[in-house]
């Protein structure tokens, strides 16, 4: 095991989380030598190739299989770290917690996985208060991640929370990554001042009027609802990532902007629209 993964077990058992929790992280760090699991994503320009998702526990002989292949060991940059399921009386929760590497800064690398292990716990945590003595309830939590865009320069990397209880809601977070200035990107940090909450929170609702008009299934709050206030603007640290086109793509989660069967919904701003506030074009052109 590599001295950061070593790292991350021991900083991870500190904190105090259910013990079948922590027997599950042991048991996916100490099988050494099972046959890796992989699963494909597509990735951006790379039509053709494929992008191995596996778990930490693979053998180093399979390890170093990968980073031989052509292309694709120089893609690898997320697997899941662990997965933990558990079902009984009517619940039950799936957690898969991503572990970034190749970003060649360990003090971020850990900062960022280390977040994701914490997201998780307190998830399975607040699952497991919820759910004591629970006999007859209902109740489902599963999170998961997705890879949004994986080029030479942009890392984005989302995490999903799905809550279901008497009807379901989504939550995207992302974190964007420089890879090759080793910055963690924030929203306030593509302007140069806080005008960008105004010019893109006005496109968003030209967005949403155009997407109404020409699909009448499509239905966003802006105007007064009885139970919900009409969409004004963005949060200066609104959820965000750049796409594989080096686009800014805005996110709201379920019921923020729109009825729960929208479920999370995007827009992608018009790089034209940005350009007076673009602090640059680096990520953003």
């Amino acid at each position: 095991m590599d001295k950061h993964l070593e790292q991350l077990k021991e900083e991870y058992l500190e904190i105090p989380i259910p013990p079948e929790y922590d027997a599950m992280v042991e048991r996916t760090l100490k099988r050494k030598n099972k046959k890796p699991h992989f699963q494909k994503w597509t990735i951006g320009l790379v039509a053709a190739a494929a992008l191995f998702v596996t778990t930490v526990n693979v053998s180093p002989q399979a390890a170093r299989a990968i980073s031989e292949v052509p292309v694709i060991g120089e893609l690898v940059k997320v697997v899941t770290f662990t997965e933990f399921k558990k079902s009984d009386q009517g619940t039950n929760i799936d957690l898969k917690t991503p572990h970034v590497s190749g970003l060649g800064d360990g003090k971020l690398q850990d900062s960022l996985n280390q977040k994701y292990l914490a997201e998780n716990k307190k998830l399975y945590q607040d699952f497991e208060k919820e759910t004591k003595g629970y006999k007859n309830g209902h109740l489902s939590v599963e999170s998961g991640y997705e890879v949004r865009t994986n080029n030479d320069q942009i890392l984005s990397l989302g995490r999903y929370k799905v809550t279901t209880q008497a009807s379901a809601a989504e939550e995207m977070t992302y974190d964007t990554v420089d890879k090759k200035n080793h910055v963690l990107i924030t929203l306030p940090s593509l302007f140069k001042d806080d005008r960008y909450i105004d010019v893109i929170s006005e496109n968003i609702k030209e967005q949403m009027k155009k997407q109404m008009k020409e699909d009448s299934n499509k239905i966003y709050w802006m105007t007064k609802q009885d139970t919900v206030d009409p969409f004004k603007k963005i949060q200066p640290d609104q959820s965000f990532y750049i796409n594989s086109k080096g686009k800014l793509v805005i996110s709201f989660n379920e019921y923020d902007v729109a009825p729960g069967y929208m479920g999370v919904v995007e827009f992608t701003i018009p790089t034209s629209v940005l350009k007076d506030v673009l602090v640059s074009d680096m990520y953003i052109h």
